[in-house]
């Protein structure tokens, strides 16, 4: 009938039509996920570190315990690398200097956490402190992530063990070093963190792409 017709019409006409191109849907994903998960890493030691810096501080004793203790920087603290960097002079480095400078600084500052760690006096602590320093090699391993997506070379890491690491003359010194790697680290993470926000602006959510490849010709 009629409708058989039309129908063995349609078949011809759709056998026939030129070759069209396919649709070919790639999901560009990776950079802005792992600078997301980075962001999300450095506020979650933010918070840890709260914790532990009360939990060590209370085991170092008056004074380093006391809310208003600010104790001018030694020279032995020198070897803790400092993140009182001015924050214009901060702002003003290329996305790869900051990120390859947060590398090389916790890459060291896990180095002396770990010192910590053998050093502590209660297993509570040393519980702490391993899980902190975990979290924190995963952050180290993070950031190089992110290195690796934007295409910029890693830094070479630390040496094994603290650099430059000598035996404070006495045990009040060597808790002002404890005192200072926790401080450091705390502003580190700080400024780290609102790198990484600025970053993720810079580096646009994974979005589809479309991409026609052509069938036929």
């Amino acid at each position: 009938g009629d409708s058989w017709g039309i129908f063995t019409f349609l078949c011809a006409a759709l056998c026939n039509l030129p070759a069209l191109p396919a649709l070919n849907c790639t999901e560009e994903l990776g950079t802005s996920q792992s600078i997301q998960k980075t962001y999300d890493l450095t506020r979650y030691l933010e918070h840890q570190l709260r914790t532990l810096a009360g939990t060590y501080l209370n085991y170092l004793g008056p004074p380093f315990n006391e809310p208003d203790f600010n104790p001018p920087r030694l020279a032995r603290a020198e070897r803790v690398p400092s993140a009182t960097v001015d924050l214009d002079l901060w702002r003003g480095l290329t996305d790869n200097a900051r990120l390859a400078a947060n590398y090389r600084a916790y890459s060291r500052l896990l180095c002396y956490l770990r010192a910590l760690d053998g050093q502590a006096g209660t297993a509570e602590l040393r519980h702490r402190l391993g899980h902190f320093c975990s979290s924190l090699q995963g952050l180290v391993l993070s950031i190089a992530g992110v290195m690796s997506s934007l295409g910029y070379p890693l830094p070479a890491g630390p040496p094994a063990g603290p650099p430059g690491t000598s035996v404070a003359p006495n045990d009040f010194l060597k808790k002002m070093d404890d005192f200072w790697l926790l401080k450091e680290l705390q502003t580190w993470l700080w400024r780290s963190a609102k790198d990484f926000n600025r970053l993720k602006k810079k580096v646009p959510p994974a979005v589809v792409t479309l991409r026609l490849e052509a069938r036929g010709f």
